[in-house]
């Protein structure tokens, strides 16, 4: 529940800083679902994107960024010798890519919201494959937030 009320929070932020800080919030608490049910892809993304928003806050170069893709696939690959069922695991760490890509190199948060819905929807898969409600209620307000924010913006 903290979890869907943080990124709700966060997605409607007005600048990519103050969304990096409440979002890795709401990250930090769903690794530990994930991690609680034995969903061990969505607890290590999750909780890899805790620790990249907060770097994110003071570093965003190149060495930052390729530090978190190499993170992500080299994870990505562990699990997938490990026996892990491979649709799962690459809906887990596109979305966790993108999210990388978005939240280290991105500062317009209209284009982090464009990109964001992409992985929110790769994330919604996973989560309805791993059997998580509180994921898929997750992904899915986080869509509904990013949908109205967007949608308010091209009001004005």
């Amino acid at each position: 529940m903290l979890a869907l009320v943080l990124n709700f929070i966060a997605y409607r932020q007005p600048t990519a800083n103050r969304y990096r800080i409440i979002s890795a919030l709401a990250l930090g608490s769903l690794s530990i679902h994930f991690a609680l049910i034995d969903a061990t892809a969505g607890a290590v993304v999750t909780g890899l994107a805790f620790f990249r928003n907060f770097i994110a806050l003071r570093w965003q170069g190149p060495l930052v960024l390729w530090f978190f893709i190499a993170a992500n696939l080299v994870l990505w690959i562990f699990e997938a010798v490990s026996g892990a069922p491979q649709l799962p695991l690459v809906f887990a760490y596109v979305s966790s890519l993108i999210f990388s890509i978005g939240s280290i190199r991105l500062n317009d948060p209209v284009l982090i919201r464009r990109w964001f819905v992409l992985a929110e929807l790769l994330g919604l898969g996973y989560a309805f494959m791993v059997g998580s409600v509180e994921g898929m209620v997750f992904n899915l307000v986080n869509l509904s937030s990013i949908i109205l924010k967007m949608l308010q913006d091209r009001r004005v």
